[in-house]
């Protein structure tokens, strides 16, 4: 979900109960566009209040995790700690629904008045802002000074009055009475969805805040507006009406969405649609994990990208030559006909008369006729040497290219199941240990005096509803380790069926498995495959002894002749992650 005015309800109302009637002990500009705010509350405890007016991701939430600040603090920074630093916070609120947030402090001044400032921080895209006004509601200083030739609408400067543009033009939703929304959806002249109309009337609302509220009343998301019978308007005004009145009372439910085995959305208030969820006891927990992971796999992907470049590169060049080669093996398909036609040459050659094009004669292999083709400047005896010189050398292409193709085709799965295990990764350890494969591989040349990495990677550790250790690889020098060293026997392996993906162990203690160990093993087994997208996945299951790695197989690569199998959901929401 956006940052929208739902989530900001959430985070207010968290910020509210938490540093309402606290006071303000730190301030720190840990970044260009962004604030620490240290506040020891009321009850006694103390918070983190983290805010960021970056334009590209602009967050407000409460933090354990301090950050570091620069020696000298910016000129906003100081400006804060004269008129916030020791002052009490009086009130915390959401204006209109906006995506903005008002910190009300009152402080003495140097001549020991009570005097109360607000900061505003302003969750708009990249017109964000961190905004210090006075009583009267001039501007003192922002964390971004905007000019009037960077705005024609609206100065953000030292002495100009602070107002926010567009305000009123859309109506509050948690003010909207039950005829006033009527009239601005259904009594309007304005057609279209539903999901694009709601965010033009009402402050606050995205188009993803939109949807939550149309599927509540089972309405698409799509369907237009003239084509709403009178029961579904009513729906659409109960889901309305439902939804502000979760929001007014502040009854929130954090959670965080996947679709896909992925991260999809969050939301503080129940999606529906998405495979599962994993909820939150704040909205600040939950953007704060969100959006950690989400820069988590960006700078992992940033990271990886040379080596994503050299695996695609190679993997392109390898498709291409399989190709090429099943081409070539195509051509090959004729050379038992080539054969034949040497041996009934020899046989009935007799019967051929001087400039005959071809020979007309029964095939005693399957008792049909067969016309064959001859150079009539040859004698029978040439034409025939000529087949069978064709034949050989078909062969002999035939048996090399077989060879040929079967190394190609491992290579190819090889490079996809490190381009799986890039997309897999999850630190820098990970990387390394992929790199290292790549450079044992001959995919990458280790450069002249280069150390040898040490491996701090680790497979994951799950552990199932019925308390059995659960081992994932997490690349391809994992899954020979988990399959080969760290499985015993009798345990379960699991991998997706004819695609790239982790190995996983079930480990067994020679105890009786029950059902739901497997299905949760065969569901983290699609979850870490290039198979996670899909809903539903086939895996193959079999005891570890009946596993066996071919001499000279690729990291990885292994072969079992016997297995079952069973329908896994990338959904590992039900299981516990350990970290060793």
């Amino acid at each position: 979900m956006a940052f929208d005015g739902l989530t900001v309800a959430a985070i207010t109302a968290q910020l509210d109960q938490k540093c309402t009637g606290g006071r303000i002990y730190k301030i720190a500009q840990p970044e260009k566009d962004a604030l620490l705010i240290t506040i020891k509350t009321a009850s006694g405890g103390q918070e983190r209040l983290f805010m960021s007016a970056d334009a590209s991701l602009p967050l407000v939430y409460l933090t354990k995790e301090n950050r570091p600040s620069p020696m000298t603090a910016p000129t906003f920074c100081m400006l804060l700690r004269k008129h916030l630093q020791n002052g009490v916070i009086v009130s915390i609120s959401q204006p209109d629904f906006e995506r903005i947030i008002r910190i009300t402090v009152e402080h003495y001044n140097e001549m020991g008045d009570l005097k109360r400032v607000t900061l505003l921080i302003e969750i708009m895209g990249k017109y964000s802002n961190i905004i210090l006004i006075d009583e009267d509601n001039k501007i003192l200083d922002s964390i971004k000074r905007v000019s009037g030739l960077v705005s024609s609408v609206r100065e953000v400067l030292p002495g100009k009055d602070y107002f926010v543009p567009g305000a009123g033009e859309k109506a509050n939703p948690l003010l909207t009475t039950k005829e006033e929304f009527s009239a601005l959806i259904f009594d309007s002249e304005t057609s279209g969805g539903l999901s694009k109309l709601l965010p033009k009337k009402f402050t606050g609302i995205s188009s993803v805040s939109a949807c939550m509220i149309l599927a509540e009343a089972g309405i698409p998301a799509d369907k237009d507006l003239s084509l709403l019978s009178m029961a579904e308007k009513e729906s659409v005004l109960v889901a309305f009406k439902n939804t502000f009145i979760k929001v007014g009372s502040s009854h929130f439910s954090p959670a965080m969405y996947y679709a896909g085995g992925m991260i999809a959305e969050y939301s503080c208030l129940p999606l529906q649609g998405y495979e599962r969820d994993e909820k939150y006891e704040s909205m600040s927990e939950l953007i704060e994990t969100f959006y950690a992971r989400k820069e988590r796999i960006t700078r992992i992907r940033q990271r990886s990208a040379d080596l994503r470049q050299i695996v695609s590169t190679a993997l392109e060049r390898a498709v291409r030559k399989l190709q090429l080669q099943t081409k070539q093996m195509k051509d090959t398909e004729n050379r038992d006909m080539y054969r034949v036609y040497g041996e009934l040459l020899n046989t009935y050659g007799y019967q051929i008369r001087p400039g005959d094009k071809f020979l007309e004669v029964e095939n005693y292999y399957d008792g049909k006729m067969v016309k064959i083709p001859l150079d009539e400047t040859k004698t029978f005896s040439e034409n025939s040497k000529k087949f069978f010189e064709k034949y050989n050398k078909q062969k002999r292409t035939f048996e090399a290219l077989t060879e040929f193709i079967e190394q190609s085709a491992r290579e190819v799965e090889h490079l996809k199941s490190v381009l799986a295990a890039l997309d897999t990764a999850e630190g820098e350890g990970d990387l390394a240990q992929i790199r290292l494969e790549l450079q044992d591989t001959g995919y990458i040349k280790k450069r002249a005096g280069e150390k040898k990495v040490k491996v701090t990677s680790k497979p994951l550790h799950f552990l199932s509803s019925d308390g059995f250790h659960i081992y994932v690889g997490k690349n391809n020098y994992q899954n020979e380790e988990l399959t080969f060293k760290v499985a015993s026997g009798g345990d379960w392996w699991f991998h997706v069926k004819k695609m790239p993906g982790s190995h996983v162990i079930l480990k067994t203690e020679g105890k009786e498995v029950p059902d739901r160990a497997f299905e949760e093993a065969g569901a983290l087994a699609a979850y870490y495959s290039s198979g996670a997208d899909q809903g539903k996945v086939e895996i193959d299951y079999v005891k570890r002894k009946e596993i066996k790695k071919p001499a000279g197989g690729a990291p990885g690569f292994v072969v079992y002749y016997t297995n079952y199998s069973l329908i896994a959901i990338p959904n590992i929401g039900m299981l516990e992650k350990i970290n060793d």
